[in-house]
């Protein structure tokens, strides 16, 4: 009798194992329906931050520039969102993930407008951790994103159609193409590259194009002057400075909605990497621009702390919270250092510094991931597999944007008249001012 129950034991652990072994292979996340409204509402929560980080945007780079170009730098910010959700929507997201069919490859499509899956919202979207259409509208806010960094960085002399048509084409074709080579299962991908919310995929975009702009517009005049720089100051500093905190505010979302998921443990730490790396960046670009000017400058403590963000992240899910320290802390160091070489020395007119805290810190935190990170599975991130995909999309986007500033510039014109220019971009393009019966009219 004992044998046989021993038998039938057995037998019935051989058939436990053998199932165990089947649903392994088959079985797939099972996501209940709390934890999938939880998943869900996160990643649309985390969308509103990431909204509030264009605001930032338009507070930050209008204090920084000068009062007769406000009007004109406003509606630059507000119709980049229109036109990023658009075009994303027409073309971007089925671009930048065209789906497991291409894998591995450069480039793949399918098919213009939205498509979502045959069971509408489904769970069966994303790991089962949203639906397509809270997915299209959060990686719609990071596309929106790429382009505004570029407004700053041309800020004060570029035609407002030409900027508009520049930033349409950029946010439609390039920028879901390289964000397809890593984020939707492309060669970068499989080259073991990470780039967890974007350092490289939307900062370092857009950093390349903002470079591109600035070499093809020249600097605004008056700013180099028989080879020396002469400081044109932004016309409010507390402006500058509520959009600096805005944008911090909205890299929670930024960073955080990245994990695409509501994981406890995984958001709390890239919450702490994410405020590690910006104090940090702060803190150090304090010392540095002290040493070097002889005084604090707030502007340079402002790009501090968004070149700290930048750079962590990329590996703010993947470092440790003294590892995001080093990260911040070294960003706010290189955003000094590269706007005193730039503007100094390259004599690159950009008013924001743009390209400093956006391509700069971009690529550094895109390296620091093949530094300090470590995969979810133990093992760390290589360096060189970072320095491709930072080498490989810095080509793709420069160039791209060079040839789209060039033909608009041969075509349509980029930038306005010295009359427009000296008037302000307020009065020649909009033909209102920011502050009315305030305007001062200065020449140079």
């Amino acid at each position: 009798m004992k044998a046989f129950g021993f038998g039938v034991l057995g037998i019935s652990c051989l058939f436990l194992f053998a199932g165990a072994e089947v649903s392994a292979e088959e079985a797939k996340p099972v996501i209940t329906d709390e934890m999938f409204t939880i998943n869900n509402l996160w990643l649309l929560i985390s969308t509103f931050l990431i909204f509030i980080m264009h605001l930032g945007f338009a507070s930050l780079e209008s204090g920084l520039t000068r009062a007769k170009n406000t009007v004109n730098i406003l509606f630059k910010n507000t119709s980049i969102v229109a036109l990023g959700i658009l075009t994303y929507a027409l073309v971007g997201f089925s671009l930048m993930y065209p789906g497991t069919d291409f894998t591995g490859a450069f480039f793949g499509f399918h098919g213009f407008g939205l498509n979502p899956p045959a069971d509408g919202m489904g769970i069966s979207y994303n790991g089962g951790n949203s639906t397509y259409w809270t997915d299209f509208i959060f990686q719609g806010m990071f596309a929106a994103t790429a382009a505004t960094i570029v407004s700053g960085a041309v800020a004060e002399r570029i035609k407002l159609h030409s900027f508009l048509i520049f930033s349409a084409i950029y946010v439609a074709l390039v920028y879901p193409i390289v964000g397809m080579w890593g984020w939707g299962g492309g060669w970068l991908a499989e080259k073991g590259f990470h780039d967890f919310a974007g350092s490289t995929f939307v900062h370092s975009v857009g950093g390349w194009a903002a470079l591109a702009g600035i070499i093809v517009l020249g600097p605004r005049l008056g700013k180099y002057v028989n080879g020396k720089n002469k400081p044109i100051p932004g016309h409010s500093l507390p402006l500058a400075a509520i959009g600096m905190f805005l944008l911090w505010f909205g890299w929670y979302g930024f960073n955080g909605g990245s994990v695409l998921n509501a994981d406890p443990a995984m958001v709390s730490l890239v919450f702490v990497t994410t405020s590690l790396g910006a104090a940090s960046g702060i803190f150090t670009a304090i010392l540095i621009s002290w040493l070097c000017q002889k005084k604090p400058d707030l502007s340079m403590v402002l790009n501090g702390s968004l070149a700290g963000l930048v750079a962590i992240t990329a590996g703010a899910d993947c470092v440790t919270p003294l590892e995001a320290i080093y990260i911040g802390g070294i960003a706010g160091v290189i955003v000094v250092l590269a706007v005193l070489l730039i503007d100094n020395k390259l004599h690159l007119d950009d008013p924001v510094g743009a390209t400093s805290v956006h391509l700069i810190c971009g690529i550094w935190g895109t390296l620091a991931v093949g530094i300090w990170g470590v995969g979810a599975d133990g093992s760390p991130f290589a360096i060189m597999p970072q320095l491709i995909g930072v080498i490989s999309a810095g080509i793709f986007c420069f160039c791209c944007a060079l040839v789209i500033f060039f033909v608009i510039k041969l075509t349509l014109g980029l930038r306005v008249s010295e009359e427009e220019e000296i008037r302000g971009l307020d009065i020649g393009e909009h033909g209102m001012e920011a502050y009315a019966g305030f305007q001062i009219f200065i020449t140079q």
